[in-house]
């Protein structure tokens, strides 16, 4: 008995960059449909949106924010692992200057505050840039320096305290609203768009890809490789700002010692599931939001389905092997093959072994 060939459309489907995140968020999606009904279910309830899907976004934008960033640095063949310390820096910073002001809740102190956190991140992204392009060091120490030092300067700017604030228009970053959405979603959203017109509407995406492709023969035809890889890394440092001012403002506090803290490793697996290949050159920001999406619905699924506290972290490592796997065209075509010779009744020659015993 024979099955029928897959036809060339759904090949053509399958093989698209984004299906795969994309299949993966939709089962992770119905599985929670499954144990909770309404989970697709969206309430309007004094002009302001609620709902299961709703909190995915919102809790999963900060995490949208440093994988953007983390994208384009691995596409450059980095790595940054100090954007979990940028986190926690933008947002202890944000805090203490509102929490010493003057009338925290003004306008002016709001923005002073955003201004502070995203031009030292500025500050930190050039420090990371010049150790990786200009001095030579590897990125995964580089970045390594400022997540080890960075979460200590948290902790000087915070006096190893959690610092806590009242400030209504701060509290809009990430914890407000606007057009009946969550202001951090709309946000996150602006970013990836913008983020995708650059990369995909001018040149940029592409010397970017050459850099992380192939960085000596980019260097030759003339692309300034070092300006590009320090600008990169300021990237990666304003988009983690971003994600901490949101993160700080949710809650309106500003802890030194956990915010931010690990994310750069779901960063860089939101990237890896979106796609984006770690030895640089190809990047997806579509895949990067679906995977920073996966990672996020995972949260939430541990705890709607009953996964116990404590083989939370094996499951969700568990569903991305999985997903990385189905992602790789060479273990499907193994697959594929494996199938068919089974299908075939066609078991493996033992062809090693009969010529180990010849040699004998």
């Amino acid at each position: 008995m024979t099955t029928a060939p897959t036809t060339p459309g759904a090949r053509a489907v399958t093989r698209y960059r984004l299906f795969w995140p994309a299949a993966v968020l939709a089962v992770l999606l119905l599985a929670n449909l499954a144990f909770t009904p309404d989970f697709f279910a969206v309430h309007l309830k004094d002009g302001h949106l609620y709902g299961s899907t709703i909190d995915i976004l919102h809790f999963g934008a900060p995490l949208i924010l440093v994988s953007l960033g983390m994208t384009l640095v691995i596409a450059t063949g980095g790595i940054d692992l100090s954007v979990g310390s940028t986190v926690a820096i933008a947002g202890a910073l944000a805090c203490l200057h509102i929490s010493e002001a003057a009338d925290p809740a003004s306008l002016g102190t709001v923005l002073g505050a955003v201004g502070i956190a995203l031009g030292t991140a500025v500050l930190l992204g050039l420090a990371n840039g010049v150790l990786v392009a200009r001095v030579g060091v590897q990125p995964i120490i580089a970045t390594l320096i400022l997540m080890v030092a960075g979460r200590g300067v948290a902790q000087l700017i915070t006096d190893g305290q959690i610092i806590t604030i009242t400030s209504e228009p701060y509290k809009l970053i990430g914890g407000g609203y606007w057009l009946a959405m969550p202001f951090a979603i709309l946000l996150s959203g602006l970013v990836a768009l913008l983020t995708a017109l650059l990369t995909r509407s001018t040149a940029l995406g592409l010397l970017l890809e050459s850099v992380g492709g192939n960085p000596v023969a980019s260097r030759l035809v003339g692309i300034r490789a070092m300006r590009l890889v320090g600008l990169v890394y300021v990237f990666s440092a304003l988009c983690a700002a971003l994600a901490g001012l949101m993160v700080s403002s949710n809650v309106s506090a500003a802890d030194g010692n956990n915010a931010g803290l690990w994310i750069e490793l779901d960063a860089i697996l939101a990237v890896v599931i979106g796609g984006t290949s770690l030895n640089g050159g190809r990047f997806s920001i579509g895949g990067t939001v679906l995977g920073a999406l996966i990672i996020q619905t995972l949260s939430t699924t541990v705890y709607t389905i009953g996964i116990p506290p404590e083989t939370t972290l094996v499951f969700k490592a568990f569903v991305v092997i999985t997903v990385c796997l189905i992602q790789s065209p060479n273990f499907r075509a193994k697959l594929a093959r494996r199938g068919a010779g089974r299908r075939a009744g066609v078991r493996p020659s033992p062809a090693t072994t009969t010529n180990r015993e010849v040699g004998a």
